[in-house]
């Protein structure tokens, strides 16, 4: 039996002649990626990616809301916004000024009201508005220096916010950076298979465990009825998508005007609980 036979992908897989476990070159792979370390003034016992295939499905906001309640229960939580080009992270926390440096030059996260520490290229901009004009190798290097020239002291969990997609950064974090695994971002569109098999394509040439998905903008509720009214797709695409590859749906988040509001005030720890409790509930047992 080939490595192939027991895979749970394997019926959908479109990448056997570069898959490092259909060809016995597991121990290969390994050796050719060598990580990027933290600085001796930091440390993190897990670091996890947020991924999506695409953009504007909310992987930011899946991103900060984990980090809230994460920081609510008493787990120190760090934010590495990796999403460069369209960085929201600190104003879904409210949190504006420049970073600053150490006398060891190491970058001073900010921090947020419940002690998140957060990096982001809008911290270091001028005007958080004007676009980051940088090529992939500028953006990529600058997303490995937020990791090791930060000084990200003593945290239980640190969450990358990934950019969208399959390009240069989601490539430069899955080979720079000694990821515990990632969590996947959908929407329910029928078009979800066909992306996130993308996103699962590019994790498993990496060799990064997919911890699970998180199907955002799940469903809207009326306020008359409480009727659960589904916009984008019939239910059970993710979930599908999920088992299909060998994992689990953790959560289905609604669209939500009241979350919207928090994230546009900088809110977003005021998140009420039973938002994502799948997603914490994975991570909390990672960390205990």
């Amino acid at each position: 039996m080939s490595a192939c036979d027991s895979c749970p992908s394997k019926a959908t897989c479109t990448s056997q002649s570069t898959c490092a476990s259909a060809n016995g070159d597991e121990q290969q792979q390994e050796q050719r990626i060598e990580f990027e370390k933290m600085n001796d003034k930091s440390s993190a016992k897990k670091v996890i990616g947020i991924c999506s295939g695409k953009g504007g499905v909310g992987k930011s906001l899946v991103t900060s809301v984990l980090a809230a309640r994460l920081a609510r229960d008493g787990y120190k939580v760090g934010i590495l916004d990796a999403d460069i080009t369209g960085p929201s992270i600190p104003k879904a926390f409210g949190i504006k000024g420049s970073l600053k440096g150490d006398e060891n030059k190491l970058i001073i996260p900010a921090v947020s009201h419940s002690g998140i520490k957060i990096v982001s290229v809008n911290l270091l901009l001028e005007n958080e508005d004007a676009p980051v004009l940088w090529r992939g190798p500028v953006i990529a290097g600058l997303v490995k220096q937020f990791y090791t020239d930060v000084k990200w002291e003593g945290l239980d969990v640190l969450l990358i916010d990934m950019p969208p997609g399959t390009g240069d950064v989601p490539l430069t974090v899955f080979q720079s950076i000694p990821l515990d695994g990632i969590v996947l971002v959908s929407t329910a569109q029928d078009l979800v298979s066909m992306i996130v098999n993308k996103a699962r394509n590019m994790a498993l040439l990496m060799q990064v465990k997919i911890l699970g998905f998180v199907e955002n903008m799940s469903y809207v509720k009326c306020p008359d009825c409480n009727k659960e009214i589904r916009i984008f797709g019939k239910e059970g695409t993710v979930e599908a998508a999920a088992k299909e590859m060998g994992s689990v749906l953790l959560d289905k988040v609604p669209l939500d005007p009241q979350i919207t509001t928090l994230v546009d005030e900088g809110h977003i720890e005021r998140v009420p609980a039973g938002i994502l409790d799948g997603a914490v509930e994975l991570v909390e047992g990672m960390l205990d």
